[in-house]
């Protein structure tokens, strides 16, 4: 993950680039990247949502409260999955949060090599729907969302809404 913050792709792949909006080349004062461990037990949930929270207000991102709210919700499901799901074979997860001049992306890696699917909604079930709601906040703020395999065998999913929310 070396986009370091700048620009306004949110792909792991681009960075550092000066846009053709004539922009300086440094950095804005809001824009970088953090991370963050946590143990993969339930109390890490809110944690990481708080953790993410008062990063975004500490760095006087400019961000809707709306947008907010998105960012928290899919940090909290990310993190629940990694502590259901990967705990057993990943004990610590790693929360990244990475700000751009356009748009902020979150992840959460774990080291577990199963590629999460997000399951069709089953009306009997209270559970197992995260992976859909995070898909759909994301696709709902304009942005984009992805799982990738991590050098070491786990994954790491991301999500990358715009500062600017678009109009769907």
């Amino acid at each position: 993950m070396e986009n370091l913050g700048r620009g306004s792709d949110p792909s792991p792949e681009v960075g550092g680039e000066i846009p053709p909006d004539g922009r300086p080349p440094g950095p804005l004062p809001y824009e970088g990247v953090w991370r963050f461990t946590a143990p993969a037990v339930d109390a890490s949930v809110p944690q990481a949502r708080h953790a993410v929270r008062d990063l975004l207000i500490r760095q006087g991102v400019p961000v809707s409260d709306e947008l907010v709210q998105g960012l928290l919700l899919i940090v909290s499901e990310l993190v629940t999955n990694a502590v259901r799901h990967a705990a057993l074979l990943s004990p610590v997860l790693a929360v990244e949060v990475a700000v751009g001049a356009e748009w902020v992306r979150v992840s959460v890696e774990d080291n577990h090599p199963y590629r999460p699917t997000a399951l069709e909604a089953d009306h009997g079930q209270t559970g197992g729907r995260g992976l859909l709601l995070v898909r759909e906040v994301t696709r709902e703020s304009g942005g984009v969302c992805d799982v990738e395999h991590t050098s070491s065998g786990g994954k790491v999913i991301w999500a990358a809404l715009p500062l600017t929310p678009s109009v769907v």
